[in-house]
């Protein structure tokens, strides 16, 4: 079994409340916190959230021999109204097209992603309720 290294990324301001980021020598990301050249901060995290979701969600799926043919995330995020305002909920919404995916496995997989295999979710406080729904197909 290979141990996979920690993570490191690194941020670099590019003025007002924008930064660039990503791991040292790789592809770089904008963050803005005004929100208008880049996602913000809060942003991100949802967007991580729904991403790791989403990688194994697609794994899951295509080990069931029903390969994802199309995926879509909305991720919505419940925030205080209190500094500092952090997120107290979110809930995901998967659009998952592919041909002889049953729903039942697509609700699994969605259940698994989230309560299991994700470790962005379970970098997030766990008193912080996440929740979900699947759209199959378009039903």
């Amino acid at each position: 079994m290979s141990i996979r290294p920690d993570n490191r990324v690194a941020i670099t301001w590019a003025g007002e409340h924008r930064f660039d980021a990503g791991r040292p020598g790789g592809p770089q990301i904008r963050v803005d916190a005004s929100a208008k050249t880049g996602p913000g901060p809060v942003d991100m995290l949802l967007i991580g959230l729904g991403c790791c979701t989403g990688v194994d969600v697609v794994d899951i799926l295509a080990k069931r021999r029903t390969p994802v043919q199309a995926l879509s995330i909305e991720v919505q995020g419940e925030r205080r109204e209190e500094i500092p305002r952090r997120v107290t909920k979110a809930h995901l919404v998967y659009r998952i097209d592919g041909a002889g995916i049953e729903r039942e496995h697509a609700e699994r997989a969605v259940e698994l992603a989230v309560t299991k295999y994700c470790s962005v979710r379970d970098s997030i406080d766990p008193a912080i309720p996440v929740t979900w729904s699947v759209v199959l197909n378009d039903a």
